[in-house]
């Protein structure tokens, strides 16, 4: 059963471990109120934003850095050059490294991507991942695989990954990835659980997750989260997306 949507506010600590904010949202490649979704992120607060869906085609860039400036973000990787997959964050965060990947492509089905970085806030380092996996299901899990390696291959302790699987917990590739990592939703549930469809959620298949040692203090739709109405929620995409608030250790 859902719990209010009270999460704690993003700080560093003392120890210099953070306190951060990560929002995972398929925006339908801007299609519909680009308004209201701006509104939505900027309620969440988010240090980073997981993308699904970015715009692809014409001018793609100019659009993602509307999107990224209306709601308090900077574009960090992906978009058009991740076959979809974007990672915005705001300012707090210190970039290390970004990667654009692009998976191996199956004839006749869509081309997928991983958006990934590796930034600091405080003293706490992290690896992050925005996914959209496959419709197909053999192709799903082969995605789901190279997603945990390209974490195991990051070079960091900790780690949040999140996107669109489209999959339910049952499903092979989202019991893959609940056995290596943390999931969001299962350890801290907050607010809503379902993500499809924004009109009659009744499927969770957009997800954050985070390595063991990361502390997962709240995760889930933000519903009853100050500034997020519900009316900007159905008019933004036509996923709900997912707000988690995470402790980072200190690397």
């Amino acid at each position: 059963m859902a719990t209010s949507m009270q999460l704690p506010n993003s700080r560093t600590e003392a120890d210099g471990s953070a306190v951060i904010r990560v929002l995972s949202y398929n925006i339908r490649s801007m299609r519909d109120d680009t308004a209201a979704l701006a509104r939505v992120i900027t309620a969440c607060a988010p240090d980073l934003v997981l993308v699904q869906e970015a715009p692809l085609f014409f001018r793609w860039r100019k659009k993602l850095a509307r999107l990224a400036a209306a709601s308090g973000q900077v574009i960090l990787s992906g978009g058009g050059t991740a076959a979809g997959p974007a990672l915005l964050c705001s300012l707090r965060a210190t970039v290390e490294h970004t990667e654009d990947v692009l998976l191996p492509l199956t004839p006749g089905l869509h081309r997928r991507g991983f958006a990934t970085a590796v930034v600091r806030f405080g003293g706490a380092r992290l690896g992050v991942l925005s996914c959209h996996l496959s419709l197909q299901k053999e192709e799903r899990q082969a995605q789901g695989a190279m997603l945990l390696d390209r974490l195991a291959g990051m070079g960091v302790e900790h780690a949040v990954a999140g996107g669109d699987l489209n999959e339910r917990p049952g499903g092979p590739t989202f019991r893959s990835l609940s056995a290596g990592l943390q999931d969001g939703w299962a350890v801290a549930p907050r607010g809503g659980e379902h993500t499809w469809t924004r009109d009659e959620p009744h499927r969770r298949i957009d997800a954050i997750f985070a390595t063991r040692n990361v502390e997962v203090l709240g995760c889930g739709v933000p519903l009853g989260h100050p500034g997020v109405t519900e009316h900007d929620l159905r008019a933004a995409t036509d996923h709900l997306p997912v707000l988690a608030a995470l402790r980072v250790p200190a690397s």
